[in-house]
């Protein structure tokens, strides 16, 4: 039999009881919803029907007909087992597929004390190309302070860049020093 800890559904806005909300509240399970998804294109150019996705974060492994009663209690459709939580978090809003509608994060619906944080998380590899990216950052613009640095980052909204630069404060500013010294000395 399937188990897992992740499991996601579909629901249907019109199919879902006018208290799914608050039933979902009462699992006690960290429960993530997307915005709605009205805006969604079929390969005709058609609209596709509204719908809600569903993640549903159990503390242990969970059985699919467990999870299906769940569903079936709420009229959503079958459950599938995740392999990554946060693929289909950043799929709520179609980070990844820039052809598709681009929702909003603040019409995501979390519950029961959902992580977004860690379903959010830059893996390592991202982290790894925006280091490299910020490196260059510092090259291009001359940058030799590290507060520039974290100033520009802000004011321009680049968060993922932000979030890298402060937890490699350490990297960054002995490069920044390091590119101050060798001026220096070079003059």
């Amino acid at each position: 039999m399937k188990k897992g800890r992740l499991w996601a559904s579909v629901g249907y806005p019109e199919s879902l009881p006018t208290d799914w909300k608050d039933k979902l509240i009462e699992t006690g399970l960290q429960i993530a919803v997307s915005p709605l998804h009205d805006k969604d294109i079929d390969p005709t150019g058609e609209v596709k029907k509204a719908h809600y996705h569903f993640i549903f974060n159990y503390d242990g492994p969970t059985t699919y007909n467990h999870v299906k009663e769940l569903c079936d209690s709420l009229n959503m459709t079958i459950p599938i087992k995740l392999e990554s939580l946060r693929g289909m978090y950043r799929y709520h809003l179609h980070l990844d597929n820039p052809d598709k509608f681009q929702y909003d994060d603040r019409d995501r619906i979390l519950l029961n004390g959902f992580d977004s944080k860690s379903a959010d998380a830059l893996t390592s590899t991202e982290i790894d190309k925006l280091t490299t990216e910020i490196l260059a950052f510092i090259d291009d613009n001359d940058v030799l302070e590290y507060s520039d640095l974290l100033y520009y980052l802000r004011v321009n909204d680049l968060v993922n860049m932000l979030n890298v630069a402060k937890s490699h404060t350490i990297l960054f500013n002995t490069y920044i020093r390091s590119k101050r010294h060798k001026i220096s000395k070079n003059a």
